[in-house]
């Protein structure tokens, strides 16, 4: 298992808001995406950027097509503006997933508070171009594993894909198991990786993961659907 710190990598940012890019991938970025430290994609996923956004702070609109957009709440609360999901509020824990397809769709988020919060954005590379736009929230619950993006194409699963990300909500020594490669972020609280002790911040990758919360945590985690969690 390797593990990468936030704190080792440059804090670059945009609009109002400040952010370490953890994941960049050659698809997305070209290819010396990673000659600031940051990782290579997994597969279809090709982003991960933890972002602090300023006080009153906002991304501006701007438009995605053809890209899966994923936002993770870790603390504080967005204003949600855009051509889906327009009006929507989230905070702490909640999950925006938007599919973007060949329709695309427009956004800003916007931190509404007079302090900073503190958001998660992966990006996941379509599997099938063309696809229709589609939003949804998800409020993961304390205590649980929440499946947001990927797995079979059925009728109760707005987004299809090979690619996999749940989100950890656990208490201490709660433990879950990925018998898949991953990549998984911490980006609350403390635990145990295959082993090893990390932290908020610390993006882990392997060929599978066993992991004990030593305290409540937040804990992002993609993988294919080679295996299933």
């Amino acid at each position: 298992m390797e593990i990468l710190h936030k704190a080792d990598l440059p804090e670059g940012g945009f609009a109002g808001l400040k952010e370490h890019r953890m994941v960049k991938g050659a698809a997305a970025f070209g290819s010396d995406a990673n000659s600031d430290g940051s990782w290579p994609s997994l597969g279809h996923f090709v982003y991960l950027a933890d972002a602090r956004f300023m006080p009153r702070g906002e991304t501006r609109m701007h438009k995605h097509l053809e890209i899966d957009v994923i936002s993770v709440m870790v603390d504080g609360n967005i204003s949600h503006q855009g051509s889906m999901g327009h009006g929507e509020n989230l905070c702490r824990n909640d999950v925006q997933v938007q599919r973007a397809g060949g329709e695309g769709f427009s956004h800003n988020e916007i931190n509404p508070d007079d302090h900073e919060n503190r958001m998660i954005q992966l990006w996941v590379l379509p599997e099938q171009s063309g696809q229709a736009a589609s939003y949804k929230v998800y409020r993961p619950g304390a205590g649980s594993l929440t499946h947001i993006y990927g797995g079979e194409d059925t009728t109760n699963n707005a987004f299809p894909a090979k690619t996999h990300i749940d989100v950890a909500l656990l208490d201490a020594e709660q433990k879950i198991e990925i018998p898949a490669v991953f990549l998984a972020y911490l980006t609350r609280g403390t635990g145990i990786a295959n082993g090893e002790n990390i932290r908020d911040g610390d993006l882990i990758r392997g060929n599978s993961l066993k992991f004990e919360a030593r305290e409540p945590v937040q804990l992002i985690v993609i993988y294919t659907s080679s295996s299933s969690s």
